[in-house]
């Protein structure tokens, strides 16, 4: 998978206007076979912090999903890749709140975007092209390194 520019291809689809939870997360998908379609639609909820809840970042869900859905158990007993696939997100969230201070997205943006006054000002100061193309890009790299 490292040999595609997926923190490109994932700016790409968050700058065509997908959440950033559907930016990251479906870079990967279709290389684990799912398709991108059924991608985009797992992944929607997720963006603006969960539906625009203001909780964890979208490009973090789409990043914990991709490794969710390349590492994740298929067996309840299966103990061992539960534990590695959290692991692996374990180390991502330490990665992005080292990075970026926070993993939520009041804290990201400065401001809520659970509230129609936040999500406003988000949109008016263009904070979600100024401050989330760098969280899509930095998310979808360090899944290629996880992966």
């Amino acid at each position: 998978m490292k040999n595609r520019d997926h923190p490109s291809e994932a700016l790409a689809a968050f700058r065509e206007g997908f959440s950033c939870s559907q930016a990251v997360f479906s870079v990967f998908a279709a290389e684990m076979g799912l398709d991108r379609e059924t991608a985009l639609k797992l992944s929607q909820a997720f963006g603006g912090g969960m539906a625009h809840l203001g909780e964890a970042c979208g490009a973090l869900t789409g990043a914990f999903l991709a490794i969710s859905l390349k590492h994740g158990r298929t067996q309840a007993e299966d103990l061992a890749s539960r534990d590695r696939t959290y692991a692996r997100m374990q180390e991502l969230a330490a990665r992005f709140k080292s990075r970026f201070g926070a993993l939520h997205c009041p804290e990201l943006l400065g401001l809520d975007i659970g509230t129609a006054e936040g999500l406003r000002r988000a949109r008016e100061n263009d904070l979600f092209r100024e401050r989330c193309d760098e969280f899509v890009r930095a998310a979808s790299g360090w899944v290629d390194e996880l992966l």
